[in-house]
């Protein structure tokens, strides 16, 4: 009975202490490609030509924060942050009018990864942040000066190398396969340190096949 107890109140100290709850060592800033997103899911917007935020990730280099203590509160945004927001992050599942007026996925994106990081960027600093480092890079015209462009396929590195040049450190490629045998570039992650002044090498989540071509959709 005593062991069970002390087992118990063990594992609540080491539940409050786990780094799960607010302690974050990068920054990866998740950008869409929508012709792929769109492709994989049923988009009421237009997809913009460009890519757009998925969204903010607080992160440790060898565990995944999600769903951070406290819970946030959500504020609904309105004025020049809710259309900055409405172009750059754009809820591409949702008609425009209730995107605007209810902010589902800024709602979800803001509890599941901005909890994580809320003892230094609380909402509005958070979505400011986003933006900002967003306008940092132009990916796509990035691409595109390496001739990487939209309908193609390409290899996993001439397409990471490309990212790099402007990055200087290591991106994250995300790849999806909605059609069989075939696998597209869906996202690009990018990192940065926890005060969002310096890049930071990205932990690689594996989702592309380095030995098969990726296509980047048209």
């Amino acid at each position: 009975m005593f062991k069970s107890q002390l087992t118990s109140a063990l594992f609540v100290v080491l539940f409050f202490l786990s780094p799960t709850y607010g302690e974050f060592e990068l920054l990866q800033l998740v950008l869409t490609w929508p012709a792929s997103f769109c492709y994989a899911n049923h988009c009421e917007r237009i997809a913009p030509n460009n890519f757009t935020i998925h969204g903010l990730w607080p992160d440790n280099v060898t565990i995944r924060l999600q769903y951070c203590k406290p819970k946030p509160t959500y504020t609904t945004f309105a004025g020049k942050m809710l259309n900055d927001l409405d172009k750059h992050w754009i809820q591409l599942k949702y008609k425009e009018a209730y995107a605007r007026r209810e902010q589902p996925t800024w709602k979800y994106q803001y509890q599941k990864h901005g909890s994580c990081c809320q003892t230094k960027y609380k909402q509005i600093p958070y979505f400011s942040l986003a933006l900002r480092l967003k306008d940092r890079f132009d990916l796509l015209t990035t691409l595109r000066t390496h001739h990487i462009v939209p309908g193609s396929s390409y290899t996993f590195d001439d397409i990471f190398d490309a990212v790099k040049t402007v990055t200087q450190m290591n991106p994250d490629l995300k790849c999806t396969e909605v059609t069989k045998g075939t696998q597209e570039l869906d996202e690009i992650g990018i990192c940065f340190t926890p005060k969002a002044d310096k890049m930071f090498p990205c932990r690689q989540s594996d989702t592309c096949e380095k030995t098969r071509k990726i296509l980047f959709r048209g």
